[in-house]
């Protein structure tokens, strides 16, 4: 009976671990690498200090490497019973499922002077636990750091954040177990195999990824934001401001149309009352005469200031339409026969007060100078789009003029170019003698089909339009004038 228990006593080891799978059946030749055996340095058998089934332990350590060496060999050698994932300074070497055999890695690339974090994330299915580690670097003045499985290494709890990169371990955190020391029971005292593992290098890191260049990019759309949440308020007090202007130009050319407009409508009936029960050779009836009839231009100007104000008609298309209007009406007295060209693309185009009454009282003057002294038979008005500016065209056929000559006193042509300065646009006469007249406006407007941001940002720096100088009905030279340098 003794003779069992004796028997029994020394073959249970190896029944224990052969129920666990973990033992080799038999062992074979050390495997050597280079000069050395690559068990030299390894430390021993370590783990929590309860060994559990289905059990997670992470062990930890660090080490330190001089600031003015160089590191010329580093090699690590390590297993775990029964699996294992291996980090460095947080990053993940490797893994490892077979604790008979010896997983190697070169670190020589990766290692620089400073601390470096050594994390191990290893898992026991059954029965024995355990993780054999050795980590051997050579530096260029012939020191040596080791790092071996030992009671150096901390075990760190479960749920612990940013454990695989901490350089400093906390109070809480235990020393590891030494289970056994190397080719001690239940373990090999040779491995199967050893297993080189992938040379890895450092990681590049790109200047993208550096924290100078995530931030100044963070800081660059927090100003991109800041800078759209000002120009969308920019945009609503302006969409405001332009509701409220709109509503009191509406307000105005209400109160002017039917007070002053009345009133004054009123006096011009007075008036032509008065003038037919006084004699037809009286004096005061050719006085009243005259009165009706600058009361009936008033009116008529006071009509235009009200087609002006009103915002219902703050479009181009309400514009042509008054314009070629008031052309036909201005000429009908006259022997002129009026012609119209407009180009289709500017009904859509929005025209506020300024530029519409500035181009209004531009085109009226260079209507009244055509009737008035070209001796024209026919007249044209163009009105097209152009470049993003509105251009319009008055030419007529008559006798022309040297604008050279023209008497700098005179203050129609002057006017008409400072009209034309002042919406930043561009007025040219070209006239010859014998051949007509040619005047054209050049405005810059902001066509619905053009960038929202140039709207938004109203940039007024827009190039300048070239009109020409060349005449369109024989290709004779022709003589431009701006009257604004006389």
């Amino acid at each position: 009976m003794s003779r069992f228990l004796a028997l029994g006593f020394f073959l249970a080891p190896t029944l224990l671990a052969n129920a666990d799978g973990d033992m080799p059946e038999k062992q074979k030749p050390l495997p050597q690498m280079g000069d050395s055996y690559v068990t030299n340095g390894l430390g021993s058998w370590i783990w929590e200090d309860k060994t559990l089934d289905d059990q997670t332990c992470l062990l930890w350590n660090t080490f330190d490497i001089p600031t003015s060496s160089k590191v010329t060999k580093a090699r690590l050698v390590m297993t775990v019973d029964n699996e294992f994932t291996l980090y460095l300074d947080g990053r993940e070497l490797g893994r490892g499922a077979e604790w008979r055999e010896l997983f190697v890695f070169d670190l020589t690339q990766l290692l620089k002077p400073g601390r470096h974090v050594l994390a191990v994330s290893c898992y026991n299915g059954s029965f024995f636990a355990g993780m054999l580690f050795g980590l051997k670097v050579e530096l260029a003045d012939g020191e040596n750091v080791e790092v071996k499985s030992d009671q150096s290494w901390k075990v760190v709890p479960e749920g612990v954040s940013r454990w695989k990169t901490r350089t400093k371990a906390q109070p809480e955190w235990a020393a590891a177990s030494i289970k056994a020391p190397l080719g001690g029971t239940p373990w090999w005292t040779v491995p199967d195999a050893v297993n080189m593992m992938p040379s890895l290098q450092p990681i590049e890191l790109f200047f993208w990824q550096t924290g100078w260049f995530q931030i100044s990019l963070l800081s660059l759309c927090g100003l991109v934001i800041l800078v759209s949440l000002r120009l969308m308020t920019q945009l609503a007090m302006h969409k405001k401001e332009r509701f409220l202007l709109q509503r009191e130009r509406e307000r105005i050319a209400r109160d002017i149309h039917d007070d002053i407009g009345a009133r004054m409508t009123q006096l011009v009936l007075h008036g032509e009352v008065a003038q037919y029960e006084l004699p037809a050779d009286e004096e005061m009836r050719q006085r009243l005469n005259w009165i009706c009839e600058e009361a009936r231009g008033l009116l008529s100007t006071l009509d235009e200031i009200l087609w002006a104000v009103n915002p219902r008609r703050d479009t181009l298309r309400d514009f042509v339409d008054y314009v070629c209007k008031y052309t036909v009406d201005f000429l009908a007295p006259s022997k002129i026969q009026c012609f119209f060209e407009v180009g289709p693309e500017t009904s859509a185009v929005a025209l506020d007060l300024p530029p519409r009454l500035g181009l209004l009282m531009a085109v009226k003057e260079a209507l009244n100078n055509a009737a008035k002294h070209s001796g024209a038979t026919e007249l044209t008005l163009q009105i097209h789009w152009r470049d993003e500016r509105l251009v319009i065209v008055v030419r007529d056929n008559g006798k022309g003029f040297d604008p050279a000559l023209t008497d700098p006193l005179r203050n129609g042509l002057p006017n008409m170019t400072q009209r034309m300065k002042e919406l930043g646009g561009h007025c040219v006469i070209s006239s010859q003698l014998a051949r007509g007249c040619r005047v054209e406006f050049s405005v810059p407007l902001h066509h619905p089909r053009s960038s929202f941001w140039g709207w938004l940002w109203n940039d007024k720096r827009l190039p300048a339009y070239d009109s020409g100088t060349s005449n369109d009905r024989n290709g004779e030279p022709v003589q431009s004038h701006d009257p604004t340098k006389c």
